[in-house]
């Protein structure tokens, strides 16, 4: 490792190095290029810090000036290649590196006067950095490493067009440097073609990943999502906490609902501008916040201090969004939890997604208040600030204090002023879950108090969506999307329910003109709850011999070659019509 590296890294608290930092220092990787996969967490800025020093201090312990920029660093979003930034100005403070930004949403015009300046290493987006070159007032002519941070979040973003442009211009004999938490082939594919005979480095297994993360899964109503987010964030009271949503409306209405009930919050989603993202993760590192709630922009890349909480307030769409959400705590070393909000008719889905991610949870009921009040009770008493003694310029005023009031009334103040400084917990349903039968699927609280159920004969196996049962339900029983309540969708069919005083007409309108759909039927649900099938037609005996049964194998027998007989009403002898080729005009 290059000495001043080693030295601001010793300054920094690092004693041993994580498994990526290691590999990246192996005689091996010494110059080569590199395609790295390693989890969420592990060191990976730091470790294509140290990776790409000895290449371009090249010996010197410190840079000889500024001009055109040695390294290009490339990040997926901007608040991750804002904190590439950060890591890096700690970790080359001693070698007098001179690093630059360009970043979409921030002024572009500082960007241009600052690497007019000169700049060793730039840190920037795919995006913006293609800008600047094309403009010509960033000149990659002397890179000497290229570095891609997240290169799979990256392509699945649309930038690989713009990597590819920025790839292209470089110098052919830098080195390139792939950091992915998996390579799948599209990543494969860019390395063979950009970088060459890459060394690759797997810095561990699959089976090590998330090791410090206790996974829950907190069962609620749907109709009590958010009282069961605010009474998770007050049972597990974490430092700081990262609660995702599916999208900016979810964002902007739990933001308000946490502020309102209390709680130090800021939002994070891509509506917002870059000056306000900024100062949103800023408010969480200095303690003015301790919850953000944000969209899937911050599931990649983002390091906040003792985030100790990640919240699913929505269920991730896959696995791979599940554990780069989930990352965000556990990093380091440091223990996390990690709480999946999911409403009783989701907890199906909710398995096979942690099923699918390799991960096991434990399976909860939302914290009441009687578990939020133990909780408490439990902090108080073992406040640090109960068992410190008082300083020589304190005692005065705790003698004049005990002579005014009893110990009693102290403690109770000081409980009151505790418990003042907490929201209050949410009332939630009382009672156990409903039992979960996986063949029967659940059924989700209702619209309608007397709602009538029909089934119709596709299902998960089928790949049926909501989206698009809902518009087919629709237009076979001339019904409005309102006039629909809950859908439920069961492994070969599903169920869904119609207002009651359209329920009779929607059954005749089905029943005359059927779904438009083949092999797509809807009738009645039966009065137990499982569905009545029709049922399976009988097939009319197979004839033999003649054209009538229209099946390959009654044509290869010998019946095959009888004459083809005439239909009613047509000639027996049919003269043959000549083929005559239409004459084309011929080209001005």
């Amino acid at each position: 490792m290059a000495p001043a590296l080693a030295g601001a890294l010793a300054a920094r608290g690092y004693d041993t190095l994580t498994a990526v930092q290691t590999a990246v220092l192996a005689p091996e990787a010494n110059g080569a290029d590199l395609l790295v996969s390693a989890q969420t967490g592990s060191g990976k800025t730091v470790a294509f810090g140290i990776a790409i020093a000895p290449t371009l201090l090249d010996g010197a312990e410190r840079f000889e000036g500024a001009g055109a920029p040695s390294a290009l660093v490339i990040a997926p979003t901007r608040e991750l290649a804002v904190q590439v930034r950060r890591e890096f100005e700690w970790l080359y403070r001693d070698t007098g590196a001179r690093i630059a930004s360009c970043v979409g949403g921030m002024d572009m015009r500082q960007e241009r006067r600052a690497l007019e300046q000169g700049a060793n290493i730039v840190v920037g987006t795919p995006g913006r950095l293609r800008d600047h070159i094309t403009r010509g007032s960033l000149d990659i002519s002397a890179l000497r490493a290229v570095v891609l941070d997240e290169a799979d979040e990256m392509l699945d973003l649309g930038f690989r067009e713009d990597l590819e442009f920025i790839l292209a211009a470089a110098p052919a004999d830098r080195r390139t440097l792939l950091f992915s938490a998996t390579v799948p082939k599209a990543i494969a594919q860019l390395a063979k073609r950009f970088q060459r005979d890459a060394l690759r480095i797997t810095a561990t297994g699959e089976g090590d990943q998330h090791d410090d993360i206790e996974y829950r899964t907190i069962l609620v109503a749907p109709s009590e999502r958010e009282n069961a987010i605010i009474n998770s964030l007050l049972f597990f009271d974490a430092q700081n906490t990262l609660v995702f949503c599916a999208t900016r409306e979810a964002v902007r209405r739990l933001t308000s609902r946490l502020a309102n009930r209390g709680f130090s919050v800021v939002s994070l989603s891509g509506e917002l501008s870059q000056a306000e993202r900024t100062n949103a993760l800023q408010a969480m590192r200095d303690g003015r916040a301790r919850v953000c709630v944000a969209t899937d922009v911050a599931a990649r890349g983002i390091d906040l201090p003792n985030l100790d909480l990640v919240i699913h307030a929505d269920l991730p769409t896959n696995p791979e969004t599940l554990l780069h959400r989930s990352g965000r705590t556990g990093r380091a070393g440091r223990k996390g939890v990690c709480a999946l909000i999911v409403p009783y008719h989701r907890r199906g889905s909710a398995t096979r997604l942690l099923k699918l991610a390799k991960l096991e949870a434990t399976v909860q009921p939302a914290p009441g208040p009687t578990e939020i009040d133990a909780r408490n009770r439990e902090r108080i008493l073992a406040d640090p600030v109960l068992t410190e003694a008082p300083g020589e310029d304190e005692m005065e005023f705790v003698r004049e204090l005990l002579s005014t009031h009893s110990p009693e009334q102290v403690a109770a103040a000081f409980l009151r002023q505790q418990l003042a400084a907490r929201p209050s917990a949410e009332e939630l349903s009382d009672g156990p879950a409903p039992k979960f039968d996986p063949a029967k699927g659940e059924r989700p609280d209702t619209r309608f108090t007397d709602g009538v159920w029909f089934t119709i004969s596709v299902g998960r196996k089928h790949r049926a969506e909501p989206r698009w049962l809902l518009p087919l339900i629709c237009k076979a029983g001339h019904v409005t999307k309102r006039e629909i309540g809950s859908i439920r969708i069961l492994d070969t069919e599903s169920r869904f329910e119609i207002v009651s005083d359209r329920a009779e007409g929607f059954a005749k309108a089905v029943k005359a003109h059927g779904t438009g759909e083949k092999g797509v039927v809807i009738q009645p649900a039966g009065e137990a709850g499982a569905p009545e099938r029709p049922p399976a037609p009988e097939r009319a005996p197979e004839p033999t011999g003649t054209w009538e049964g229209k099946k390959k194998k009654h044509r290869k027998g010998p019946a095959s070659h009888a004459p083809r007989q005439p239909h009613d009403g047509a000639p027996a002898d049919r003269p043959k019509k000549k083929f005559k080729p239409k004459k084309r005009p011929a080209k001005a």
